[in-house]
């Protein structure tokens, strides 16, 4: 086993696009542990007379409207992405692998309400649909997080239900139905097990998705609400002053972009190693 690791190790480092997407994912994850201590100082401090003071001195990033470091809140604004997106995946595919398991392996009427359920979920925007179930529940962070997992599960779903039914048919799964094992205990121990590849890149590529979505509601005002460091407040807040102080933008968009690339680079990186039909 121990020599299984080190050669999937050594093939993950020798990809480029997962090596720089794993540094770009590792300071994100640095700057949101040790925020406390690297931010120069609270994020909620309120300096009025140094208000939109540009880049530099005390303020590296400069200061908003109400003389707030902006970087302070940029990097306390990793926690809230990484956070947020984290449970938004782990929700959304728990939801999608049972339900595409339950799809795939049982047939019949069961696979096709859950095949038109997941039709149904899947031909709406998730924005627009998350949006409408924000707007009914009440703009909130916890709420953003129930309609991101309720409307991003479809994906999933497909993709395991359509492996599922691929498994569920070779002979090891054949002869250890014959031999009288359950329908749990089959696929827990011989399905699921050969269905994680694609479940593995396909969660590396949700958490960009998920940071995204819930950003663009945020800077919507139905996400986290003032004054919380989210990426999406500080660039809503920030929009009314683009044109002389910038910086409270550009700063917070800049940290979105690089958390998405590396996230987006970890995906394609793992999909190029973990996809079957590569030859290594």
């Amino acid at each position: 086993m121990l020599k299984a690791f080190l050669h999937t190790a050594r093939r993950l480092l020798r990809n480029k696009f997962f090596t720089v997407g794993l540094a770009f994912f590792l300071l994100v994850l640095l700057v949101a542990v040790f925020a406390d201590q690297l931010a120069p100082r609270s994020y909620r401090e309120i300096d009025v007379p140094n208000a939109l003071q540009p880049p530099g001195g005390e303020a590296p990033f400069g200061t908003d409207q109400f003389g707030r470091c902006v970087l302070s809140r940029v990097i306390h604004g990793s926690r809230i992405a990484l956070w947020v997106g984290a449970v938004i995946v782990v929700i959304q595919t728990a939801i999608g692998i049972f339900m595409g398991l339950v799809a795939g392996y049982q047939g019949g009427y069961l696979d096709s309400v859950i095949s038109y359920l997941t039709d149904v979920t899947w031909s709406m925007p998730v924005i627009v649909f998350a949006l409408a179930i924000v707007m009914v529940l009440g703009p909130s962070l916890n709420n953003v997080i129930i309609a991101m997992a309720v409307v991003s599960w479809a994906q999933m779903s497909r993709v395991v239900r359509s492996k599922t039914q691929s498994v569920k048919n070779k002979p090891y799964t054949e002869a250890a139905r014959a031999l009288g094992m359950s329908s749990f205990r089959l696929v827990m121990k011989h399905i699921f097990p050969n269905i994680l590849s694609p479940i593995i890149v396909l969660t590396t590529l949700a958490l960009p998705q998920a940071i995204l979505a819930t950003t663009a509601l945020s800077f919507l005002g139905l996400g986290s609400q003032p004054p919380a460091p989210d990426w999406g407040v500080i660039l809503n807040e920030g929009i009314d002053y683009i044109e002389f102080a910038p910086w409270i933008s550009i700063f917070p968009g800049l940290a979105i972009v690089w958390t998405v690339l590396g996230f987006n680079l970890l995906g394609v990186g793992l999909r190029d190693i973990l996809d079957p039909t590569l030859l290594d």
